[in-house]
């Protein structure tokens, strides 16, 4: 048998043995998160950017401009086209048929005072994409 001076013992007690836990840090991840982040806002287009065109008349030739032209009215109680109630999908149906029978048909948008800006912009939107392409926004002389 061996006896106990024989048995070696560890230079260190079992009980004290332990290994230090490595902290993962979250700096790394949130930077990386945070530049996908700005890379992804800078590179995506939110808005569907689009123009219409409008074209104001001089002086000398609004009255000859106006012979033949369709007047449509915007008001807080609805649209009315050459002086008929209309709604929006009718007027841009009737303002298309004019505008096959007629290609350069002059159209006057007049919008009354408070009326919305997104509803005027939808009437000139409606319009637009009716065919018309002489499109013209006019105002009361009062104002």
């Amino acid at each position: 048998m061996t006896s106990p001076a024989c048995v070696r013992r560890p230079l260190w007690p079992i009980a004290k043995v332990r290994r230090r836990r490595s902290l993962i840090s979250l700096t790394p991840l949130i930077d990386v998160v945070f530049i996908l982040l700005v890379f992804f806002m800078l590179a995506s287009s939110f808005l569907d950017w689009r123009s219409i065109t409008l074209s104001a008349p001089s002086a000398g030739a609004a009255s000859a401009s106006m012979e033949g032209a369709v007047l449509v009215e915007i008001r807080t109680a609805g649209l009315r086209l050459s002086g008929r109630p209309i709604g929006l999908d009718g007027l841009e149906a009737s303002i298309r048929t004019r505008v096959a029978e007629k290609p350069d048909q002059a159209v006057f948008v007049k919008p009354a005072a408070g009326v919305p800006l997104q509803q005027a912009v939808a009437v000139l939107d409606r319009l637009s994409a009716a065919g018309v392409r002489d499109l013209s926004l006019i105002r009361d002389r009062a104002r």
